[in-house]
């Protein structure tokens, strides 16, 4: 039969057209010899040669030669079909080889090729011979591309063609468990080299969406489909074996589907390892928790694994309790750790746990230190909640860890975390006729609520009405909502009066009184309240809650900025002075700051919002005439009149005039900036901004670009412009993000700020270097919060040079 084809092939001839007698023959000879494998060396490369010629001609013979592709050795026609596409001739027929190979795709002849290849893996010179096919199977959409200009028809989209693949790859696995149960070796390696570079190539999401439903069907009971599984990934090459790790953890629907296709490949390949031990977790952080819960499931649900879940987790807390990673790693990058911290602590077991009891503990105690120094309050939370959950497994009989902290949806979820709802690797629920075992196991409380149910069920009639002549519960209480308070102590009428009480009265009646007043009546008698501003501010800033006062921190607040408001320059220099001064906590620094900004921002807006905003009266409706008689007022009561009186019969929406006047804030600027900028690099005793107090160094970076903002349009903004860009530029690489945050709004602030033309006179180099430094931020910051800020610094510098550029000269 061989010689048939060889006598076929030669009659043929070698032309660029083979005519449709020499293509019937070649059919003909090819039926006859059946099995193409069978084809020797010599004939295979005849018959490659005929078919190149025939695929790669200017005209397209006559008879059924499309169907010599499909009959033919399929390797051989898949590589005659896509030479043409690499190499096409001039006068090459564009529209038949595409549409040949899609007959070969839909006819099921990749998967008969891909079995070919699996079976001559043992032949000489195979390995070339894979390494070409393999490179043509996964790049065959790229070569239609190209071949056909761009002009690809649907099948050879990669979101149609990868499917059609994996279904290729599904067909030859079916054929190589039958053959396994038949008491045949067979070789999944080619397939695992598809798998591979179709996974290194970003089409992990199209041919896995068909693998992994099949494949989690066939392993729930099959041993022989397991043994596949494992063989396929154990083979792929290491330079593929991330992108196809990752594809599998990804998609995979739970870990012990997971543990079954994967088996024990990270303790085999010492990649697949390094990928889901360490890049996975440590490298990377952009996986979402439930690929996290395969990760750390799948490392659990076996014990030749658990030893790496051990070591996971030690090298997580490692990280967790490193103040360098807690300084510099991005929040996301922190909260993506100590999820995986939890849920590794879920899985382990009272054993594990009490052999690793004591490097627990020391991670915790180094973990929460580090946590609660950083300025950012969800790095505190954060490390609050993991110390808690560390504490809860460590000291299962004994006092745990409690933090008070904001419980939201994402506190909340960190905790879920920590519980398993069901064992991994078995199905919920509960035989038929075990009704005791499922009385057992219901919770406690549902377990009450179902006897207190069937308890309630046997109350008789006549209790029940007796019950309800004996209740009390139709009596309509009173409505007490607007009763009030008897007062047994007046409020303080004066000033004085109320310095009297606030630093020597032990009556705690009237020193509430004195706190609740003191606001309105510094703003009611701002005469008086001058001759005593001072005193008043030392009072307030040393005043400690002696009763369970509602509102305290707010009411001494606002009397504080009241004292500030009413007598800024003299107040101001005293609260200035005193944040750098000894025997001050950290608390009255930071309520030193948020005074003066208060006050700031109140002084620089119109004086009557300013009264209304905190003096709390309502807005009269009725306009009385002055005592004084003075005719000032005359025509805006002359109008008032005029328009009560006037009947209108349709009016446009009345706009209301927003309140006006001179800014206050435009001569004391001076007073609350400079003096909190000048010592802020001298350590005292108790004091250290630019150590430990890091902190408070952060509230006062906010502070400046706040006060730098609202010094708009005054005549010292660009003095506190010029200085405040130095302190930034001495300032710009400190380690804590807070700190940078506020740095790159005071830049923000001094460019909305400070006129154009007075920074590019005065400050231009300066400039040119935040610029520089700008771009630094924008690329390497690992803070989220800093490169967006430093991104909105960058564009308003560039609408800045706009502005310039566009301005008449």
């Amino acid at each position: 039969m061989a010689a048939a084809l060889e006598s076929a092939l030669q009659a043929a001839g070698a032309g660029p057209c083979p005519g449709a007698e020499a293509v019937g023959a070649v059919r003909a000879a090819l039926a006859a010899a059946g099995d193409p494998a069978a084809l020797g060396e010599r004939e295979r490369a005849r018959l490659g040669a005929f078919l190149r010629n025939l695929a790669a001609g200017p005209e397209e013979p006559a008879g059924p030669w499309r169907s010599l592709f499909l009959e033919s050795p399929p390797d051989l026609a898949f590589c005659a079909l896509t030479d043409s596409l690499a190499a096409p001739r001039p006068g090459w027929r564009l529209p038949a080889v595409p549409e040949v190979l899609e007959q070969f795709l839909r006819q099921g002849r990749l998967a008969a090729l891909i079995c070919e290849l699996c079976q001559q893996h043992s032949r000489p010179g195979s390995v070339e011979r894979h390494d070409a096919l393999l490179g043509r199977i996964v790049c065959l959409p790229d070569l239609v591309g190209n071949g056909l200009q761009g002009r690809s028809p649907a099948a050879f989209f990669p979101q149609r063609y990868f499917p059609v693949l994996g279904g290729a790859v599904l067909q030859v696995l079916h054929n190589v468990s039958a053959s396994l149960r038949g008491g045949l070796d067979c070789s999944v390696s080619f397939i695992s080299h598809i798998l591979g570079k179709v996974c290194v190539h970003g089409r992990q999401k199209e041919i896995l969406s068909v693998l992994v439903p099949h494949l989690t069907d066939l392993t729930k009971s099959d041993c022989i489909w397991q043994r596949i599984c494992w063989r396929l990934v154990e083979c792929v090459p290491d330079r593929w074996m991330e992108a196809v790790v990752l594809g599998f953890v990804q998609r995979a629907p739970g870990a012990d589907v997971l543990s079954r296709l994967l088996g024990n490949l990270v303790v085999k390949n010492k990649k697949a390892q390094f990928v889901v031990t360490q890049k996975m977790l440590l490298l990377q952080y952009g996986y979402t928790t439930a690929v996290l819960q395969n990760l750390l499931g799948y490392l659990a649900l076996d014990g030749l694994r658990r030893a790496l879940l051990i070591k996971v987790l030690q090298e997580l807390l490692e990280t967790w309790s490193s103040s360098s990673a807690v300084k510099h790693s991005p929040l996301e990058q922190q909260q993506y750790i100590s999820k995986a911290i939890l849920i590794c602590l879920s899985h382990l077991k009272e054993p594990e746990i009490e052999s690793c009891r004591q490097e627990l503990l020391t991670s915790m105690m180094e973990g929460v230190k580090c946590h609660l120094d950083s300025s950012l309050p969800q790095i505190r939370r954060l490390g609050m909640i993991v110390a808690e959950s560390i504490s809860s497994k460590i000291n299962t009989d004994g006092p745990v860890l409690t933090f008070q902290y904001e419980e939201d949806d994402e506190a909340r979820e960190l905790k879920s975390l920590l519980v398993q709802a069901a064992p991994l690797g078995v199905l919920p629920g509960l035989p038929d006729n075990e009704n005791e075992n499922a009385d057992a196991a219901l919770p406690p409380v549902l377990e009450s609520n179902r006897k207190s149910t069937t308890a309630t069920t046997h109350v008789m009639p006549d209790e029940e009405s007796d019950a309800e002549l004996d209740s009390d519960d139709d009596l309509i209480p009173y409505d007490m909502s607007e009763d009030k308070e008897l007062k047994k102590t007046k409020a303080p009428v004066y000033i004085r009066d109320c310095i009297e009480v606030l630093t020597g009265s032990e009556d705690l009646d009237k020193w509430e009184e004195a706190v609740k007043a003191l606001e309105s009546l510094v703003r009611k008698n701002p005469v008086a309240a001058r001759e005593v501003s001072v005193e008043l501010a030392k009072i307030l800033l040393h005043l400690e809650e002696k009763t369970c006062l509602e509102g305290f921190a707010e009411l001494r607040q606002k009397a504080q900025v009241a004292v500030l408001t009413t007598d800024p320059i003299p107040v101001a220099q005293y609260l200035t002075s005193q944040f750098y001064s000894l025997n001050y906590s950290l608390r009255q620094r930071m309520d030193i700051l948020d005074v003066l900004v208060l006050a700031a921002r109140e002084l620089s807006c119109p004086k009557g919002h300013g009264k209304t905003k905190h003096s709390g009266a309502q807005n009269p409706c009725i306009q009385f005439l002055p005592e004084s008689g003075s005719s000032k007022d005359w025509r805006r009561i002359v109008d008032e009149r005029i328009k009560s009186k006037t009947r209108r019969f349709a009016k446009g929406q009345s706009q209301v005039e927003q309140p006006s006047g001179p800014n206050e804030f435009n001569s004391l600027a001076g007073h609350f900036f400079f003096p909190l900028i000048q010592n802020f690099d001298r350590p005292l005793s108790t004091f250290d901004l630019l150590g430990e107090d890091h902190f408070v160094l952060g509230r006062l970076v906010h502070t400046l670009a706040v006060l730098m903002y609202l010094a708009v349009n005054t005549m010292a903004v660009t003095a506190m412009g010029k200085a405040l860009l130095e302190f930034v530029w001495a300032l710009r690489f400190h380690t804590d993000s807070y700190v940078r945050q506020g740095l790159l709004s005071c830049v923000s602030s001094i460019l909305l700020s400070v006129p154009a033309e007075r920074l590019l006179q005065d400050v231009t180099e300066e400039l040119l270097e935040t610029r520089s430094w700008l771009e630094d931020v924008v690329e390497k910051d690992p803070d989220g919060d800093c490169r967006r800020l430093a991104l909105q610094n960058l564009l308003l510098m560039e609408n800045l040079k706009k502005k310039l550029e566009t301005a008449p000269s």
